[in-house]
């Protein structure tokens, strides 16, 4: 089933100038994957995006608690706080990467949004700049047996129309 393939696009890792791990679902697992991207020296910088679901704390602070929490120290870790959706999530974190000068990230996130966070990413970025595709593992869907649960079918269909809809709009606006 190549659908769970086009969703999910993993690279070679490479030594970046930074993590960048989006929150969304599964959220403590993206960050635990940036930490041992951090851990194993792919990157000198972790930065971490995403708005409170509520009007409690940011996922931005929560992940950089869960960082600290496993050795990675507050002066490496980059919070922005304000993205509520994927779109945000990348044209945020480009702001932030200009202004620290940053060219190459490796890009965080669950499988099945992937495709669809790089390619907000690229647009935003555009190509001078190095994106390097890493997906943390996550507990139910999987790039071959996505079908076999209702929810991961659901989810993937979802993320499908999400694609669709992303392209239109990444063809549309000025930024």
């Amino acid at each position: 089933m190549g659908v769970g393939f086009y969703l999910s696009p993993q690279d070679k890792l490479e030594r970046s100038d930074a993590i960048v791990v989006i929150s969304g679902g599964e959220t403590e697992a993206r960050v635990k994957e940036g930490v041992q991207l951090f851990q194993d020296e792919w990157a000198p910088l972790v930065i971490v995006s995403g708005a409170a679901r509520d009007e409690g704390i940011s996922n931005a602070a929560m992940m950089k608690q869960i960082a600290i929490s496993l050795g990675i120290p507050a002066s490496s870790i980059i919070i922005e706080e304000n993205a509520q959706t994927t779109w945000e999530n990348a044209n945020y974190v480009a702001d932030i990467m200009e202004s620290n000068k940053i060219n190459s990230i490796i890009l965080v996130t669950s499988p099945y949004h992937q495709r669809r966070a790089y390619l907000n990413f690229r647009y935003f970025l555009g190509n001078d700049f190095k994106i390097i595709n890493h997906s943390a593992k996550d507990s139910a869907w999987r790039k071959n047996g996505w079908w076999n649960l209702s929810w991961t079918r659901h989810l993937t269909f979802a993320e499908l129309q999400k694609i669709i809809y992303s392209n239109w709009l990444l063809t549309t606006q000025d930024v």
